[in-house]
């Protein structure tokens, strides 16, 4: 499970956005996001550099926690 601190998500977009572009890489990913801390959990084959991309292309800030 990697976890990322990810700035600028809101709302319930925000959680969609960021799960579908994570899942558009990788279908079998398992993404939990917790608005309140800001944080992604995510359990996939991706690595961390890939998933931090994908979510920074959706328009947030993102780094490993």
């Amino acid at each position: 499970m990697q976890v990322f601190n990810v700035q600028g998500m809101t709302c319930g977009h925000c959680v969609r956005a960021v799960t579908n572009a994570i899942k558009g890489e990788d279908p079998a990913a398992d993404v939990q996001v917790d608005l309140a801390k800001g944080e992604v959990a995510v359990e996939s084959q991706l690595p961390a550099e890939q998933i931090i991309g994908l979510i920074v292309e959706e328009g947030y800030t993102a780094k490993a926690a």
